[in-house]
């Protein structure tokens, strides 16, 4: 489709954007777009000490991703392969409504989660779109840590 655009005239962004966002699509592991033009969303990020964090995130990249390159406490053990329940959050309400819902293997997974809300997500499942902007996402005061080590999980 892009190169009959080309030829068509006058598709060369397009193009070139095409190719930008299959090459990001083929990063894996909801990696963010390194594009300094590339769109951000703010949200609040609230510590499992009540703290809050402003943050930016990048369209594109998962939350797990956003918190863990902020250094926040998420683990994420599974490393977002949706096998594990470390990356357990709660999304303020009036943005959880702008998500997609979750699948049957995440709910599976959540049920597995402690401190269960109905607001409980996993972070590896919830893309940074601009639905998400001003969202608060809260870290429950508890988790299964999987590292039992003092393993601290780094971003890729």
């Amino acid at each position: 489709m892009a190169a009959s655009m080309a030829a068509a005239g006058g598709g060369g962004s397009v193009t070139r954007r095409l190719l930008r966002g299959a090459a990001r699509g083929l990063s894996g592991g909801g990696a963010a777009s390194e594009d300094p033009d590339g769109a951000v969303v703010n949200v609040v990020f609230v510590d499992r000490s009540g703290r809050q964090i402003p943050v930016r995130g990048r369209v594109g990249e998962n939350v797990l991703r956003l918190a863990q390159r902020h250094g926040l406490e998420l683990e994420g053990a599974c490393d977002a392969s949706l096998a594990c329940s470390t990356c357990h959050v709660y999304i303020s309400p009036p943005h959880l409504d702008r998500l997609p819902p979750p699948d049957e293997r995440e709910e599976d997974l959540l049920d597995q989660a402690p401190l269960l809300q109905e607001n409980s997500r996993l972070g590896c499942q919830i893309a940074v779109t601009p639905a998400l902007e001003g969202a608060t996402i809260a870290l429950p005061r508890l988790t299964r840590n999987f590292y039992v080590d003092g393993h601290v999980p780094k971003p890729h």
